[in-house]
Parts: C-alpha cells; sequence; structure tokens
C-alpha cells in the first residue's frame, strides 16, 4: 500500500490536479515506481510480480510455469449478493486458455524520408531479493531466530539510451540495451504508399518504423525469478524531425454514414504513434509537431467538458418563459436563438472542406443543420396558437418546480433558495424543434428519429423531459375527463446504472405535473402516474391480492416493508423524489380498488375479485357490483367499454342496449374488469403528491 499526506495547501488543488494525484496513485498501485517518484528505492515484502498487476516483460527463454500468470487463473465469485445477473441467467463459465505474461513490447511511427536516426530511451525498475537475517542465540547471525530483519525485495532504477539507425527496409535491426543484462531492441523498416486512395496522402518518402524491446535475460531459479524480470518498462522514441502524423484509414475509406461524419469533424485530430501490447502516448510542441512517443501501461485522454454558449439576446429562464403572456412575446424572447443557430451554420460552412468525399459530406451535415432551424422556427410558430402556448408554459412552469426541488435536494438549500433555472440553449431549441410534431398529429416530422448525443452531464434528460411534460399537458388541455388517461410519453433505458436516477428525475416531473393539475381544473380529475418495471428483482411485476402467496407482488412487499423498513420497498426509490424524505413502513399505505369517494371521478373501479371458496355478497349473486362498475364511466363510454370488454355478439347486444341478466355474461364482464388491477394497489402516502 502507498500511503500520502496532504497539506493544507494541497487540499485545496483544483479538480484537474486531483484527478492528476488519482490517476497517479493507481500507476503506483498497479503498475509501481517510475523515474523520480518517491517510492523509486521502495522494499516490497514479496515477489513484485504478485504486488504488481501489469508493467513487467518475463525473459523471452523463461519456461512456461514462469511465464504463467497465476493470479490470472483465480476466478470470482459472482454468485452472492454482488454479483449483478439477471432472473433466469447463468453465469458463464471461466476461460480454459492459459493466460502468459507479455515478453516485448514496441511501438511504431510513420517517419518522414529525410529522417536516419532516432534515439530509443528505455527505463525499468530491477527488483533485487534480500533473504531475512538469522541470528542465533549466541547472535553470531547463524541459526534462526525471531530478530533480524524480514525477505524482501528491492527496486533499483534503471536507464539507457540507444541512437538506431533508420536503413533500408528488410530484416529488422537488433541492438543490445547497454547495461541491461539481456534486453534488445528491435528496429523493422517498411515503405509506405503515399497515395492511400483518400483525400489526405502522406509525403513521398514515408516510412513505417517499428521499434520491439525484447527482454532476453537469462531465467533465474523459480524462488527468485523476479530477478530476471524488467519491471515498470518504458520506451520512448525520439527524432529530431517530426513523426508523420498517421491518416485514420478507417474513415477515409469507410462507407458507412456514421463513419464519414466522424472523419470530417475528427480530421484535424491525429495519431502519431501505435503500441504493441502497450498503449501509446505522443508529446506535442506549442506549435502543434511531434517529436517524441513513448509507452505507457496506463494511457489516459482528456475529454473536453460540454458547455453551453452564452447567448445574451435570448432568454434561458424557465421561469420566466413560463410567465411570458402570448406566443408573441415568447417569440420576441428567445427569436435570437434561431439567428445565432443559422450565424454559426454559415461560419461551418466557411471553414468545412469544398471538395472530395468530406466536401459532400459537410454539405449533407449543413443541410441537415439548415432544416432544423427551420424546424426550430416553425416550433415558435406553433406557440401562436393559446392552447400550445398554454401547454408550453405549464410544461416549463413544471419543469422549473421540479428542477427547484431536485437542485434543493442535491445543494441542501431551501427549494425557493435555489438559482433559477435555466434552459442550456440546445435544450430549448431541441424542445421548440419538436413542437410543431407533437402538437399536429398529422405532421410529416412524426416520422423523424431526433438523437441527442454528447456525454453524460450535459442535459440530455432534461431535453426530453420537457417535451414529455409539454405531451402530457398538451394532451390533458385538448381532450379533458377520460379519454386523456393512458400511457402518453415511453421511456426505456438501455443502462441499468441510469434506470434509477432516471426513474426518480422523471417521478420529480411527475409530481410537479400533479400539483399543477390539483390547481388548475383544465388538466382534468385523472392523476398524473409513471410507472416502471426493470425485471423482477427490482420491482414488483404484479399487484397482487389479499390472499396471494406471491411474496414479490407489490402488496406483500408493501406489507413486509412496513412491518420492517430493513426489507425491500415496493419502489426501487428510497427516498422521496419531491421532498427528499427517506421512505420508511409509513410512507405507503395499501389502498382497497372499490367505489371509494376519495378517488377520482370518471375513474374505472374493479368489481370485487373473490377468491375461490370465499362467500358470494349478498347483491343478488354480485350483478348489483358489476352494474355499478360499469356505470361509473361517462354516459358517452359506458357502452364502448362494456362491448370491449365481453367482445364478440355479446358486446354487440350491450352496444345495442342488451341487459346484464345472463349469469355467464356477468362472470366474464367480472373478469375481464379485474385482469389488470386486481387487489390492492401501494399508493403514495398523504404527505406526498404523486
Amino acid at each position: 500500500m502507498v500511503a500520502t499526506h496532504s497539506s493544507s495547501k494541497e487540499m485545496a488543488m483544483t479538480p484537474a490536479a486531483v484527478r492528476a494525484e488519482l490517476v497517479g496513485a493507481l500507476r503506483l498501485d498497479t503498475v509501481g515506481p517510475g523515474a523520480g517518484d518517491p517510492y523509486e528505492e521502495e522494499e516490497l515484502p514479496q515477489a513484485p510480480s504478485r504486488w504488481y498487476l501489469s508493467g513487467f516483460l518475463v525473459p523471452y527463454e523463461a519456461p512456461p510455469e514462469q511465464r504463467e500468470d497465476e493470479q490470472g487463473q483465480e476466478q470470482l465469485d459472482l454468485s452472492g449478493a454482488g454479483g449483478a445477473t439477471d432472473d433466469d441467467e447463468t453465469p458463464e463459465p471461466a476461460s480454459a486458455r492459459r493466460a502468459f505474461f507479455p515478453s516485448s513490447i514496441g511501438l511504431s511511427v510513420l517517419t518522414p524520408g529525410s529522417a536516419r536516426t532516432m534515439t530509443a530511451v528505455v527505463e525499468w525498475g530491477d527488483y533485487r531479493y534480500l533473504q531475512a537475517e538469522k541470528k542465533d542465540e549466541g547472535g553470531s547471525g547463524e541459526g534462526k531466530g525471531e530478530e533480524g530483519s524480514p525477505d524482501r525485495w528491492v527496486r533499483e532504477q534503471r536507464r539507457a539510451e540507444v541512437e538506431l539507425t533508420i536503413g533500408e527496409t528488410g530484416k529488422p535491426v537488433q541492438t543490445e540495451v547497454p547495461g541491461s543484462g539481456g534486453l534488445r531492441l528491435y528496429t523493422s523498416v517498411r515503405a509506405v504508399t503515399a497515395d492511400l486512395g483518400g483525400e489526405e496522402g502522406l509525403p513521398k518518402g514515408t516510412r513505417s518504423v517499428s521499434v520491439f524491446l525484447v527482454n532476453h535475460r537469462e531465467p533465474a531459479a523459480a524462488e527468485v525469478k523476479d530477478e530476471a524480470f524488467v519491471f515498470q518498462v518504458r520506451l520512448t522514441v525520439r527524432l529530431e524531425a517530426s513523426f508523420v502524423p498517421r491518416p485514420n484509414l478507417r474513415g477515409l475509406l469507410a462507407d458507412e454514414w456514421d463513419e464519414q461524419v466522424a472523419d470530417l469533424q475528427y480530421r484535424d485530430a491525429y495519431e502519431y504513434a501505435v503500441g504493441h501490447g502497450v498503449a501509446a502516448e505522443a508529446r506535442l510542441s506549442d506549435a502543434g509537431e511531434c517529436h517524441e512517443v513513448a509507452t505507457t501501461w496506463l494511457p489516459t485522454a482528456e475529454v473536453e467538458k460540454v458547455e453551453p454558449s452564452l447567448i445574451p439576446d435570448v432568454e434561458l429562464g424557465i421561469e420566466a418563459l413560463a410567465e411570458l403572456p402570448s406566443g408573441a412575446a415568447f417569440r420576441a424572447a428567445v427569436e435570437g436563438l434561431v439567428t445565432h443557430y443559422r450565424t454559426w451554420i454559415d461560419a461551418q460552412a466557411a471553414r468545412s472542406p469544398a471538395s472530395g468525399r468530406r466536401g459532400e459530406v459537410a454539405k449533407q451535415l449543413l443541410l441537415q443543420a439548415r432544416a432544423v432551424s427551420e424546424r426550430i422556427e416553425k416550433g415558435l410558430r406553433a406557440l401562436e396558437d393559446p392552447q400550445v402556448f398554454d401547454a408550453f408554459r405549464i410544461a416549463n412552469r413544471t419543469m422549473a418546480a421540479a428542477a427547484r426541488r431536485r437542485f434543493g435536494q442535491i445543494q441542501q438549500k431551501d427549494p425557493a433558495a435555489v438559482d433559477p433555472p435555466r434552459w442550456r440553449p440546445f435544450q430549448l431549441a431541441f424542445i421548440l424543434m419538436n413542437l410543431d410534431g407533437l402538437a399536429d398529429p398529422l405532421h410529416a416530422d412524426r416520422e423523424v428519429v431526433d438523437l441527442l448525443f454528447f456525454p453524460t452531464g450535459g442535459g440530455k434528460t432534461e431535453a426530453y423531459l420537457g417535451l414529455a411534460a409539454f405531451t402530457l399537458v398538451l394532451r390533458r388541455l385538448r381532450h379533458p375527463g377520460l379519454a386523456s388517461a393512458g400511457v402518453s410519453v415511453l421511456m426505456r433505458y438501455t443502462l441499468r446504472l441510469l434506470t434509477l436516477d432516471q426513474l426518480s428525475r422523471a417521478a420529480g416531473l411527475i409530481c410537479a405535473l400533479e400539483l399543477e393539475r390539483l390547481r388548475d381544473a383544465r388538466l382534468g380529475t385523472w392523476p398524473f402516474e409513471i410507472g416502471l418495471w426493470v425485471g423482477r428483482g427490482a420491482t414488483p411485476n404484479r399487484m397482487g391480492r389479499k390472499g396471494d402467496p406471491d411474496r414479490q407482488s407489490a402488496r406483500s412487499r408493501t406489507i413486509a416493508f412496513q412491518n420492517d423498513d430493513r426489507r425491500p420497498s415496493p419502489i426501487p426509490l428510497e427516498n422521496c423524489p419531491w421532498c427528499g424524505t427517506k421512505f420508511n413502513r409509513n410512507s405507503f399505505t395499501l389502498t382497497p380498488n372499490s367505489n371509494q369517494a376519495h378517488e377520482p371521478q370518471g375513474r374505472v373501479r374493479e368489481p370485487p375479485v373473490r377468491l375461490p371458496g370465499e362467500q358470494r355478497p349478498a347483491d343478488r349473486g354480485g350483478r348489483r357490483a358489476d352494474l355499478q362498475a360499469a356505470a361509473m364511466l361517462p354516459d358517452r363510454y359506458r357502452g364502448q367499454v362494456r362491448g370491449t370488454a365481453l367482445g364478440g355478439a355479446r358486446g354487440r347486444a350491450l352496444r345495442e342496449g342488451g341487459s346484464l341478466r345472463r349469469r355467464g355474461v356477468l362472470r366474464a364482464l367480472r373478469s375481464r374488469c379485474g385482469e389488470t388491477a386486481r387487489g390492492c394497489a401501494a399508493t403514495a402516502g398523504p404527505d406526498h403528491p404523486g
């Protein structure tokens, strides 16, 4: 283990510095120290090949028992509580292949035709085994005693520099590494065709040079085999002239659209070296030239942070947008979004290739961008419809309320004290470009799938939740009553780690919508709802009913949670998405699905469901309950729903005014109505809006 001590000054480091410290600690733990590290002359209590996971080379001529990775054969037990398996998933058996430690690493680069020599720098660590000192009773040092130093491995940092000749193509050239005890460099030179069939050719005379470092030391005895190993190996290659950038052949010659787009967008991002058995890193000068490449056992890459642009003349405050009085006022507040976007498109057109395949790809992308700008402008025009504008205002209001609640929990502040939430420019643009298609069921945009694609944390979730809020509210405004109920939005998550986070954020929006519904009669009497299905291991897939032996049903899990809140919750959330309170045994209640006064008006209620052997109520065989269940619907839906429940000739008879006197018809109606929501439902307590 490596212990680090930080001063108060170091505690105030920047995030980049903290990350560098973490990467350094990981390198020390998995590969070991290098030149200039504080642990350059460390002492280990066991063989370094068992202490470190990577970064060392075994002798090429070593017997198989020394080259084999013994730790690699150890299997992890994933069958316990820490294993993540599906309901019926069977773990795959371990691979029968034997794993061996490497004996060589290498680098391949492209050099200009004028280059004749380059310098190779080899750095490594040697470990020497020191046996424990022994003392006899007389203190002469002979015999065995409890005192004395333990067995240990002592490290020594080594370095060698070799000049390599870039000769003609042909057989690899072998060069001894001085003072290494058997390390050798192999240099291979090959000619490269300047014309690769793409838009970027290579300079004439360019050659491909590969340099390999091989451990040819004499193997040591089994008990001290690590003395012949080389640890923390690093190979650096330097060239006085600049290395030639390696063209991306996959991008240059690809037929897939995604590869062609990537080739255009990253045409200025070059690769200068390829590692063999190890990763490679390049160091660029201030002028953008590369004169040095090296191997690395822990490759890193800088990922630029996605940050929104500053557009001074566009209103992005969510609450401010929700207070605008009309669609015209909204257009005046955000119209600059379209103007700035079109200015950016023109700038991209000016710097894009004008000919060749990249020029064609750029032309298509610019056409698509201009089409998007037209869709955003049409979305602004769609807000001239008062109903669409009302839905958009309410969506903004609920998104702002949900954001305040969420950030209040994160920052541990009162929601009113949180900074006013704001849209990022792309979020507002994404919502506007889809408004027209969502408002018009026959719009051509219904055939288009829009993809938001960039790293996590950029704000994709809020963008589509804003669209979801608009869709839910517009449906309520256009179809008041029961006609607006049902599933409006489907969200599918392909990554399990994101599911619960996305559910919590979506549930927070549903809470905000439900509170808005309670204040606005136009949003109907049916509550806003959300559901989740991710498999039996995380959620109950059935509601359950009284007497049901299924321990995984929502009813059974609710009762178990009420008795002991250390048991699994009936829902896969630990905290209320609105107030952040941790759920306990009093957070959930069982509400019978029967004709209760507190349920919303017009809601279809389930007729009583009787288990086998239960006594039928004294209501003439249960007919009255069946009739009451059907009579709960508004008049215009009764015949249709009854007919749908029964189907066939019985349904036609009902739609034509037939009676429900036949006993068989009554039983069919009772069973059909009870299929979807039998028993009791687990719902939030009175303190929560959802």
